[in-house]
């Protein structure tokens, strides 16, 4: 520690951490804690996904209180949170955009990660837990999409449900447990309810692991080099914590224009519609964080691999599965795929460049997921499909092996002190 803190000088505090020493934890991990004296803003989206968390659950907790997880007045509980529960409209369209924040704010701390080598040695688990978070928000955001029960809420939740049926042997079997019966119902909502609300308690405590092993491998930083010694760090607070409020600060300026002036902006109108399984919406699609993977679903063309004596050795709706599981999947072997020894793009001049072909070939498959699978749309998704899988299974080891990196500075101090040059 550095020096005796005044907190633990209280003698209330210091009863209590000598027999649960959650106080000196908490010196350690969040005041104390030495921290590479270079981060810049793009580190700010770690804490503001955290933020996220704690406003996701603590709205949903209290939306909660007033839903009704029943086919018959699911739709109408909603309306009656956004009419008559006193701000229930507030809460609701915090929680709704607060979904698009937070996958936001991960997402850039996704790419951060990438351009900056954050999942390189020996960071690789740290890496794992964040995809792992990312898988469970998909899931969490999914049922908590399927709850307000309107048209789109429905019937993407068939869409989606139905996908696992392309899987052989066991797809059917799994579509059935999902559903809990033979069609989406009555079960189907009450599972998705208990799910959506649990699953964000179980992404807590995979957040806790994934700071346990930060702090455990200690903090990236824009260089990539690792702390060669005290003057490379500085204590995590006041530095750190005032520039993580200075950023959430204007996070949410951004999370209170959508919620106050635009909150159904990024939403359907088609969900205002209560659920009609009689009547399929022309176009159906999911919310914006899941269009890039939508649009590789639907990518894959009817013969993905040909046919073989008039049987179709890979189905469309299978490859497209595949694929879609497999452009997430594919980010756990990202730290072998990158074969570069340097860890930060700053020093890799021909890796920069390709990663923002990265960035925008993800851009390219959210608008095409969000367009009919045809004409343009459809060509830009299998254009996309194909470069996203060539940038991770074959440029990223080229480049590695090829690439002839800057010279990296010889301690993180060094371009500090001398105004920014290495």
């Amino acid at each position: 520690m550095t020096g005796a803190p005044a907190m633990l000088d209280n003698k209330l505090v210091k009863w209590v951490d000598q027999r649960l020493p959650i106080f000196t934890m908490m010196q350690h991990s969040a005041i104390d804690y030495p921290t590479p004296k270079n981060l810049s803003y793009w580190w700010n989206f770690g804490s503001l996904a955290g933020f996220m968390l704690v406003v996701m659950i603590v709205s949903g907790v209290f939306l909660a209180m007033h839903y009704t997880p029943h086919v018959d007045y699911a739709f109408a509980s909603v309306e009656r949170i956004m009419r008559d529960v006193n701000y229930g409209w507030l809460i609701r369209y915090i929680h709704m955009n607060g979904a698009s924040m937070f996958f936001i704010a991960v997402y850039i701390h996704l790419f951060r990660g990438m351009y900056y080598g954050s999942y390189k040695a020996p960071r690789e688990l740290l890496w794992w837990l964040g995809i792992v978070i990312l898988l469970l928000m998909m899931a969490t955001a999914f049922m908590g999409y399927v709850l307000p029960w309107g048209q789109m809420s429905f019937w993407g939740a068939t869409v989606i449900t139905n996908l696992f049926s392309a899987i052989p042997f066991v797809g059917n079997w799994i579509v059935t447990l999902l559903w809990g019966g033979f069609s989406v119902d009555n079960p189907t909502l009450n599972r998705f309810y208990s799910l959506h609300y649990l699953l964000p308690f179980v992404i807590v405590g995979v957040v806790g692991a994934h700071i346990w092993a930060l702090h455990t491998t200690k903090s990236n930083n824009p260089l990539g080099i690792d702390i060669k010694g005290p003057q490379d760090t500085i204590p995590f607070h006041p530095y750190y914590t005032a520039k993580d409020m200075f950023g959430v600060g204007v996070f949410m300026v951004v999370y209170a224009l959508f919620v106050f002036f635009a909150p159904n902006l990024l939403g359907d109108p088609a969900n205002y519609i209560p659920a009609n399984p009689l009547q399929t919406p022309a176009h159906i699609v999911p919310e914006w964080y899941f269009l890039p993977y939508y649009a590789i679903l639907r990518a894959t063309p009817d013969n993905f691999i040909g046919s073989w004596m008039g049987f179709t050795l890979v189905p469309a709706k299978l490859a497209g599965v595949i694929l879609m599981f497999g452009s997430i999947l594919l980010l756990f072997v990202l730290p072998w795929l990158d074969t570069s020894r340097v860890r930060s793009a700053r020093f890799r001049p021909i890796y920069k460049w390709v990663f923002w072909l990265f960035v925008i070939c993800c851009a390219a498959l959210t608008w095409a997921g969000s367009q009919p699978p045809e004409g343009p749309a459809l060509w830009v998704a299998r254009l996309g499909t194909f470069y996203y899988f060539f940038h991770l299974i074959v440029l990223m080891p080229l480049i590695g092996w090829f690439e002839r990196p800057l010279a990296l500075p010889k301690s993180i101090a060094e371009p500090v002190l001398s105004g920014g040059k290495a």
